[in-house]
């Protein structure tokens, strides 16, 4: 088994973290009223009783802006996983569906499929989780019978008390960081280089936020507003209704 500094975690970190922050900015700036609008709830936002076009339009773009990010720090933390495990114990991204990591340990081949925190998944995916285990199993064994296999969801935030999941086990934060680095203390080192910069790329972020916050509410208000009230009906119609209707710019 290799060794890793906490160095190479925090140079890995700064180098690739702009990444995130990247895609971040390039998701927000490529977004359309319309298409956020059409994706969310507009009945809810009536029981919510939301009144003003700003305070709707930016809860619209608040949530899907925070799903997005999941996804799309979720693929940097997988990118650090592997980064880790690579180092450690020479494990590879596995060619098999649906599994992001693959590495040898103890005579033991472990087949790792990682995820953000422990809630990922309803009960068809988690199916489809144990269906992409058995399949790499089998595949593996095809070559070595004797071969012994242990699958592993891997989740890079929160806990799971009930780790054994019988087909597969589920190790989630402190466990997860240091199941593939044999450093029990990883989960809280790679917190703070994360940070690397993050005022400097947050403020050009916020910006862009505040525009598109103020561009959308202004499309918002020329479309579905009559007298400065929310044309309710309107909004549904385009969200929910058979026929499309026509909106000003596209939005």
């Amino acid at each position: 088994m290799g060794k890793i500094e906490n160095k190479d975690v925090s140079d890995y970190i700064e180098k690739n973290i702009s990444t995130f922050h990247t895609k971040r900015l390039l998701n927000l700036e490529g977004l359309k009223l319309s298409k956020i609008l059409k994706r969310k709830n507009p009945y809810l936002f009536k029981a919510k009783n939301i009144l003003t076009a700003q305070d709707l339009v930016k809860t619209v773009l608040d949530a899907h802006l925070s799903s997005q990010e999941e996804t799309i720090f979720g693929d940097f933390l997988e990118g650090l996983a592997r980064f880790i495990c690579e180092k450690v114990h020479n494990g590879k991204k596995s060619s098999a569906e649906g599994i992001d990591l693959e590495f040898n340990k103890d005579k033991t081949t472990y087949i790792v499929s990682i995820k953000s925190g422990p809630n990922w998944g309803n009960s068809r995916q988690v199916k489809k989780l144990k269906e992409d285990f058995k399949k790499t199993k089998r595949i593996l064994r095809t070559n070595n019978p004797n071969v012994h296999v242990v699958a592993i969801n891997g989740c890079c935030y929160g806990k799971d008390n009930k780790p054994d999941k019988g087909e597969y086990f589920k190790y989630c934060g402190q466990q997860f960081w240091e199941f593939i680095s044999g450093n029990e203390s990883l989960y809280t080192e790679i917190i703070e280089p994360l940070g690397h910069k993050a005022k400097e790329r947050n403020e050009k972020f916020m910006i862009a936020y505040a525009q598109i916050i103020n561009k959308f509410t202004m499309d918002f208000m020329k479309e579905f507003c009559i007298d400065g009230k929310v044309d309710w009906k309107k909004l549904v119609k385009f969200n929910s209704g058979k026929k499309q209707i026509k909106v000003i710019n596209g939005l």
